[in-house]
């Protein structure tokens, strides 16, 4: 299919979704430029074949009727690759019934599904269906695993550990994939940063658990490739209550919070970031041996 004709079915879904979900409550598109620049692509006679820069994204609100709770709130965000249906669509699900590692785990399943039954196929209501049919099983599940209150016991304490990751990407241009980045982040206590552009980096630093957890979220987006490029892990010495294990984490962190950083974008898309100031960045972090394992050459 050329990137017209990809253009066409996107447009062609968007409208039917609009006729199905005709409220804001129901059908909100978060980038209104986008679409406007989607339908003036597909409509425009002397359309060339290369696509618009940015991409439709949205997002679909249900309330579904599950038996552990009387209405649920369930939001799917989704966002069109440019190759989309012949790729598969950014979606992820949000429910507030949902355990983490239920929702790590729809999101997996959603996406295998997609994969098996909708490759070449436009599917975003394919994967609400599927929502709407799979959702009680994962509540199911989020219940069933709720830990019970246990007597205390003399076992010792699992020792904390400190993690840093350092994760590359082939690129990280996608606006939800960013916003999930900063949001999950935030949402997790991880302090670190994150470098859109080609290539993309992430590095988030805090308790090794929410590091797991924010990993586990972000490989299963759709990424041309994405990876754990080095890790760092550091057993916590300080045992003792939970204020001074959280002061042993802090004590170890490069990075104040998290921020999106920007590296004087350049090239016809904007997205190429100045290595010169990467590694600047880096070694006033003291992280600066980092840029040869990314790059493999010394940064200066």
């Amino acid at each position: 299919m050329s990137y017209l004709e990809w253009a066409e079915s996107q447009l062609a879904e968007m409208e039917l979704l609009s006729s199905m979900f005709p409220t804001q409550e129901e059908l909100e598109m978060t980038d209104q430029l986008a679409l406007a620049e989607l339908r003036e692509y597909v409509e425009g006679s002397d359309s060339a074949d290369s696509p618009p820069a940015s991409r439709p994204q949205f997002l679909i609100k249900q309330k579904l009727d599950t038996a552990s709770m009387d209405m649920t709130d369930v939001i799917l965000s989704c966002a069109y690759p440019s190759e989309y249906p012949s790729v598969l669509p950014e979606v992820t699900v949000r429910c507030a019934g949902l355990s983490r590692a239920q929702q790590t785990q729809l999101h997996s399943d959603l996406n295998a599904y997609l994969a098996e039954n909708c490759q070449g196929e436009v599917c975003v209501l394919s994967a609400v269906d599927w929502v709407k049919d799979n959702l009680q099983l994962f509540i199911n599940k989020s219940l069933s695993a709720t830990p019970t209150p246990k007597k205390e016991s003399a076992t010792p304490r699992t020792q904390e550990v400190f993690s840093r990751l350092w994760i590359y990407s082939h690129h990280i241009y996608n606006k939800v994939k960013r916003k999930n980045i900063l949001e999950w982040s935030k949402e997790l206590g991880l302090s670190g940063f994150s470098m859109p552009g080609k290539p993309g980096i992430v590095c988030v630093e805090g308790p090794q658990s929410a590091c797991e957890e924010f990993w586990s979220r972000v490989k299963v987006l759709t990424w041309k490739k994405i990876m754990i490029r080095h890790r760092e892990d550091i057993p916590l010495d300080h045992q003792g209550e939970d204020s001074g294990t959280a002061e042993s984490i802090d004590s170890l962190r490069k990075f104040t919070g998290f921020e999106e950083a920007m590296f004087d974008p350049h090239g016809n898309r904007g997205n190429h970031m100045d290595l010169g100031q990467l590694y600047q960045f880096l070694n006033e972090k003291g992280c600066c041996d980092i840029f040869q394992i990314y790059f493999g050459i010394e940064g200066r």
